[in-house]
């Protein structure tokens, strides 16, 4: 299985934190299938615990949330508007190097 065929993006970089909160909407077949691909890839300890963990939940009973596993992090700052608000008129005043990098910056001494 290929990581993008998982019912969560970018998963095997998610924190753990993110996993813990992303996979309470999954149901077992989901979660069964992010345990597989951990299993065969990156064996994490600690994540392998969290799926387990949510399998064993969920056959005990529990139901998935009704959130949704593939949304944008809402802790992720938002993304840029677009363009720039700097132009001539909100540009700063143009600035000469320091003298002692630019031979053409020098006083004569006389």
């Amino acid at each position: 299985m290929d990581s993008s065929e998982l019912p969560i993006p970018d998963f095997d970089h998610l924190p753990l934190g993110d996993l813990t909160t992303r996979i309470r909407s999954l149901e077992a077949p989901q979660v069964d299938a992010l345990l597989a691909f951990e299993e065969e890839h990156g064996n994490r300890a600690p994540v392998v615990q969290v799926l387990r963990s949510r399998l064993d939940q969920l056959a005990a009973g529990s139901e998935p949330s009704g959130g949704d596993a593939t949304a944008e992090d809402p802790l992720a700052p938002p993304a840029p508007a677009g363009g720039s608000a700097v132009d001539p008129s909100t540009q700063g005043p143009k600035m000469n190097p320091p003298s002692h990098g630019d031979p053409t910056n020098f006083t004569r001494r006389g």
